[in-house]
């Protein structure tokens, strides 16, 4: 399939966002359908005025009803076309990110590696896919030839059970697609340290490769703090925290089996336990006890999960990110460091700083922004999708604070 007789013709002055590169059709700027193309089917996307403007995997149950593969009119959509992509995507990996350094890595990040839809993540010989619309489904056997044709690997399993999956009309799925099955424990290593991690099960594909950045830049930090590590998983941060020599972490995290692990990695660095404790609660309730406990710490992770994946719900999310970094700034100590995050799709930069704003003059704290973080380099951001940049960081510093 590539040169489809399938069309979809947008209204008038609809075709601005195509034109400026932007991958996304939504179904209120289309006009018309012809050539009857099932879901995931490549179809031609045309301005009003019939002038074309890309090759597009067609999506009828998606509010988004096309997602763009290519702005070239003489390119087809075929296996070849998914070969050269991966290659671009894998090349441009290597470039950034040495096996030295790290053996878990994301070889495709959708929309801004050209391929909508397709996440591949790299853990040692594993690779984990997830095929989140339906321009990748319908290409699923050909981007998984093409994709151990290009990296040597064990096996290919597929982790497509996102939320998202269902807005495709398409159901969730799981399970073993080439080669060998994972081990029940996938081991990788970055920045000198080694994970445990769920391959089958575990949040995202396995492990938030996002974040490979920001933990380093933790450990960098953390020197003889006292550190309170929040929704704080299978440790990422806290191990960073204590090889870098944090006087204390203490991780917070309402997952039993995720602490498990965590302690897993704590054994596997040979990491001191003693430096170490865990806390099996929600973290907004164990903020406000450590609020009434007067239990206070020199640098604190918010690494929270996905509050708003919409921009719908930003205005109920945001308000969750105030509250739990208004409890956060009014544990810190006089001169400590905030590390706080949001991967909320529908809330960015300019808006997470805005709630920090109000946190702070709530909280009766002096603070600034010392740094802004983001996801690591093998997350790039299409320069004409911005949705890509959905990770975002600060790293307050407080210079007073308000006992309370």
């Amino acid at each position: 399939m590539g040169l489809s007789e399938s069309l979809m013709r947008l209204k008038a002055g609809r075709e601005k966002s195509l034109q400026r590169r932007h991958p996304w059709v939504f179904s209120g700027a289309v006009q018309a359908i012809s050539g009857d193309p099932a879901a995931g089917d490549t179809i031609r996307i045309t301005a009003q005025d019939g002038s074309f403007l890309g090759w597009g995997a067609y999506s009828p149950q998606s509010q988004i009803r096309a997602r763009v593969w290519s702005w070239e009119e003489d390119e087809r959509i075929d296996a070849s076309f998914f070969a050269g992509r991966l290659k671009n995507a894998i090349d441009l990996r290597k470039r950034f990110i040495q096996p030295d350094v790290a053996n878990g890595v994301r070889l495709v990040h959708g929309e801004s590696d050209g391929l909508p839809g397709l996440v591949v993540d790299l853990y040692g010989e594993w690779a984990v896919v997830q095929l989140l619309s339906a321009g990748p489904e319908r290409w699923k056997k050909e981007i998984i030839q093409c994709l151990t044709e290009l990296v040597h690997l064990k096996g290919v399993y597929e982790r497509s059970d996102a939320d998202v999956r269902r807005l495709e009309g398409l159901a969730e799925r799981t399970g073993l697609i080439w080669g060998d099955e994972p081990p029940e424990r996938a081991l990788i290593a970055e920045y000198g340290l080694q994970y445990w991690l769920d391959l089958r099960k575990g949040h995202k594909t396995g492990f938030y490769l996002d974040q490979r950045e920001n933990r380093l830049r933790l450990r960098q930090l953390a020197r003889g703090a006292d550190v309170l590590d929040c929704f704080s998983y299978t440790g990422g941060f806290s191990l960073n925290a204590l090889f870098g020599g944090a006087k204390s972490v203490t991780a917070v995290e309402a997952s039993a089996e995720a602490l498990q692990m965590a302690r897993a990695n704590l054994e596997l660095n040979q990491l001191g336990a003693e430096n170490y404790s865990e806390i099996q609660a929600d973290v907004f309730q164990q903020l406000r006890a450590f609020r009434d406990q007067r239990r206070t710490f020199d640098l604190i992770v918010l690494d929270p999960p996905k509050f708003a994946p919409t921009a719908a719900l930003a205005e109920k999310a945001a308000r969750g990110y105030k509250d739990i970094n208004l409890l956060a700034l009014k544990l810190l100590r006089p001169g400590g460091l905030l590390f706080t995050f949001s991967c909320s799709g529908g809330i960015d930069m300019p808006l997470f700083q805005k709630i920090l704003a109000g946190a702070a003059l709530d909280a009766g704290v002096q603070a600034v922004v010392v740094e802004w973080l983001h996801q690591a380099a093998d997350h790039p951001v299409g320069l004409a999708f911005p949705e890509g940049e959905y990770l975002k960081g600060l790293v307050i510093g407080v210079a007073n604070a308000t006992r309370v």
